[in-house]
């Protein structure tokens, strides 16, 4: 899930939605997955420069990506859909000084417990071995693009930029996530729990784990039967209270949570034992998944005369 904000991202988004034809081109990637233009100009019965001109449109509103994928004869060049949902802000101003964005590689968390089933890998292999919760301390881990356990958390520091005069009002972060069966299950339910600097948010349940088909980014040596991609979601903490996907999982408002220009920013992930489906948790960064990012992290501020 993505939120607009700007109206430049709002006017892109409808330009692209205006066309029927690129409304069902848009559905029909999301359910065919890794579709070549050719793919879709013999479904919709249209040339390939009609295809292009709409993808092009398409991909200007940030709605689709693309990505070479081995084919029968050489590779092709398939295209995707970038977000399963999006969110339109319309209720509040937007000004670029009201935020700041970083993205914190899944490497690079500063606290963990794990159980095994557990791991992680670089995009070129494994780091140690699997199921071995010691290398999850191991200098290699900065690099990690996947990660895993049957149970526990991972925990990592957000940049603290705010000024002396100004607090937030909404903390957003964007990450891929799944649950870890083992092997795989596409029904294996997993309660994923957050936190931030020790208050409980809420949680969501992962339905799965994927393996069905291999993740768009994931890389070729990746084992078929291990988690492919996950699912991306957005997590929210404004003055409301705390959502997935605007839907409120707590009544934990960012007004709750005190901060200011000194306060940590420690934010927490992961599946506790006294969660009705321990079911796990995968989280998956650059170079793996269907999405290739990190965990992004947005903040949006306010001065405090405001």
């Amino acid at each position: 899930m993505i939120e607009l904000f700007t109206s430049d991202e709002m006017l892109n988004f409808c330009k692209a939605m205006s066309s029927k034809l690129r409304i069902d081109i848009l559905k029909y990637i999301s359910k065919n997955e890794a579709s070549s233009l050719n793919d879709i100009a013999q479904y919709f019965g249209i040339s390939n420069a009609a295809v292009t001109q709409n993808i092009k449109i398409l991909a200007e509103a940030n709605l689709v990506d693309f990505k070479t994928i081995p084919a029968k004869r050489g590779v092709k060049k398939v295209c995707f859909p970038k977000y399963d949902k999006i969110l339109f802000s319309v209720s509040k101003d937007f000004d670029e000084n009201s935020m700041y964005q970083v993205d914190v590689p899944i490497g690079h968390y500063t606290k963990y417990e794990v159980y095994p089933t557990c791991g992680l890998a670089t995009v070129s292999s494994l780091i140690g071995k699997e199921d071995d919760p010691r290398y999850f301390d191991s200098p290699s881990r900065i690099d990690a693009g996947i990660l895993w356990m049957r149970k526990g958390f991972v925990e990592y520091r957000i940049p603290n930029y705010l000024k002396e005069n100004q607090v937030p009002v909404e903390i957003q972060v964007s990450l891929e996530i799944s649950s870890e069966a083992p092997g795989s299950a596409e029904k294996w339910p997993s309660d994923i729990y957050f936190q931030f600097n020790g208050v409980n948010l809420g949680y969501w349940t992962s339905p799965g784990d994927y393996a069905k088909t291999h993740g768009l980014y994931t890389p070729s040596w990746w084992e078929y039967n291990w988690n492919q991609y996950g699912l991306l979601k957005l997590l929210s903490i404004n003055e409301q209270g705390t959502f997935i996907d605007a839907k409120m999982i707590s009544q934990v408002t960012i007004n709750d949570l005190n901060l200011d220009y000194k306060s940590n920013f420690i934010f927490r992930i992961g599946v506790p034992d006294s969660a009705e489906n321990v079911g796990g948790l995968t989280i998956f960064g650059k170079g793996f998944g269907n999405y290739s990012q990190n965990i992004r992290v947005r903040v949006f501020l306010k001065d405090k005369s405001e």
